[in-house]
């Protein structure tokens, strides 16, 4: 098994009737159900019907198309992400026509669409790539990041072994699929022929809830409660919105959520021990990931310490030091391959490193510092650097600060981190305007939206009379932390 789809091909033939993937739809099927749904025999036909679409030398005839098709290396595919069966279907067709998958904002713009899709014509990949995913990084910048069928599995397998995913678990996906929060949850549900439920997000609560009410089938939960196994991963403002404004109803379910997982972002630690009063029986898990890094280190909180900013041990192919500097280091079959599009000297930050033990082997350095405590648990302490992390997303604040500059009327800005009633930490734009000019952040706002991507277009807008700098002109950031 070399791939994710060599498991597809397997469960469709060992498992053809059972559930792969269900999807919300926004429109109520002929039979009166919302739910769209698709077998794994019915998701294998349709990925090997979308993957001979996309090949231009075709199999002999009566040769499954079940393995990647002769002939040459065919790059990097670019495409639109979306909350839906397609979205599947086009991820692991990509795969199976022997290409690597770039998904892409679902509302990115053409411009930027366009561009993306140059770059990846223009520069060529390692054989055996299986995703180029953007994102900004450690360091804020946008960079491809490139990922092999390797690590794609060993992240499958970190997930399996640290996390508990067995064959009776309905996943429900509420985060973007571009975005490896939710995409690696994709890898370990098929690996073990479990059931996908994927729903458009938490903007609308009640669809999460919907998800949570489907039956496939009915089994114990290890944790010995009643009913179907749900699991989920939801970023620490999700989690916040459902304790505010759904606590009960969210209490009313705790007998069928056998695990719940965030990581993206630091967690309060009143949410944490509220989840854990909310959902006493779940395993809740809070985890160590990147784009770069893959997924590290996990940690049920629910176990009676509840410690914030503990993120757990290494898992099964994993493994971390912390550097002289205190910053965190992470090795193993997990990390990337490298950077697309990356900054002059910035190409690959896999440096050759020879850790505690003596062992000379590429690690991954980190903007994270942390420490790794006597249980050999990690524990995270900060960034180090500008990058503003909202929601699981990386922001650079200077992207967001020179496209509003760009606005005739703005003399002068700066985006910052600040708490948000909802959603918890969001970007925050002070602006000082020109003289004359009339301050209105809905002008503002859809200005950056029709150059940004959403989840960098800030939440909040403030108009001051200055905004502090050093004394050689740089934004003074640190006054804003």
């Amino acid at each position: 098994m070399n791939r994710l789809e060599d498991y597809l091909a397997l469960h469709a033939q060992e498992t053809p009737e059972k559930i792969a993937v269900v999807c919300n739809q926004q429109e109520p099927t002929v039979a009166g159900r919302r739910e769209k749904q698709y077998s794994y025999e019915e998701l294998y036909q349709r990925v090997c019907q979308r993957a001979e679409e996309l090949t231009p030398s075709k199999p002999p005839r009566g040769e499954a198309f079940c393995s990647p098709p002769r002939g040459s290396w065919r790059g990097v595919i670019p495409f639109r992400s979306s909350q839906s069966i397609d979205f599947l279907v086009e991820y692991m067709a990509i795969h199976m026509a022997g290409a690597a998958a770039a998904p892409l904002e679902h509302d990115i713009s053409e411009e930027r669409f366009d561009e993306i899709a140059r770059l990846l014509a223009a520069t060529p990949v390692p054989e055996g790539t299986a995703d180029v995913l953007f994102t900004t990084g450690t360091t804020g910048r946008s960079k491809g990041v490139i990922m092999s069928h390797r690590t794609i599995l060993a992240d499958a397998e970190n997930l399996i072994d640290g996390q508990g995913f067995t064959p009776d678990i309905v996943f429900v996906i509420s985060g973007p699929l571009n975005h490896i929060g939710s995409l690696s949850k994709i890898w370990p549900v098929i690996m073990q022929g479990a059931t996908l439920y994927i729903t458009n997000g938490m903007k609308n609560v009640e669809e999460f809830f919907t998800a949570l009410d489907y039956t496939p089938h009915k089994k114990p939960l290890p944790s010995g409660g009643a009913g179907v196994g749900f699991a989920t991963f939801l970023v620490p403002a999700s989690i916040r919105i459902l304790l505010q404004f759904s606590h009960d109803r969210l209490a009313s379910y705790a007998s069928k959520i056998d695990f719940l997982e965030t990581g993206a972002a630091p967690m309060m630690q009143s949410d944490m021990e509220e989840l854990c009063r909310v959902l006493p029986h779940t395993r809740l898990y809070n985890t160590y990931a990147s784009t770069e890094t893959g997924i590290i280190t996990t940690y049920d909180y629910n176990n009676g310490k509840c410690q914030a900013g503990c993120l757990g041990r290494p898992m099964k192919h994993a493994r971390l030091f912390i550097t002289p500097e205190g910053f965190i280091a992470c090795q193993g079959p997990t990390l990337m391959t490298g950077y697309i599009n990356a900054p002059k000297g910035e190409e690959v930050q896999s440096v050759q490193i020879s850790p505690p033990s003596g062992e000379s082997e590429g690690a991954f350095i980190t903007a994270d510092r942390g420490f790794i405590d006597d249980e050999g648990m990690l524990h995270l302490l900060g960034r180090d650097d500008d990058t503003i992390n909202v929601g699981g997303f990386k922001v650079a604040p200077t992207e967001v600060e020179d496209i509003a500059m760009s606005l005739p009327d703005v003399a002068d800005c700066v985006c910052i981190a600040a708490d948000h009633p909802i959603a918890g930490r969001a970007l925050k734009l002070l602006v000082v305007m020109t003289e004359g000019a009339v301050f209105d952040k809905r002008t503002i706002a859809r200005y950056l939206k029709s150059r940004l991507e959403s989840y960098k277009v800030p939440l909040l807008y403030e108009q001051v009379e200055r905004v502090n700098r050093t004394y050689n002109g740089k934004l003074d950031r640190k006054s804003y932390r």
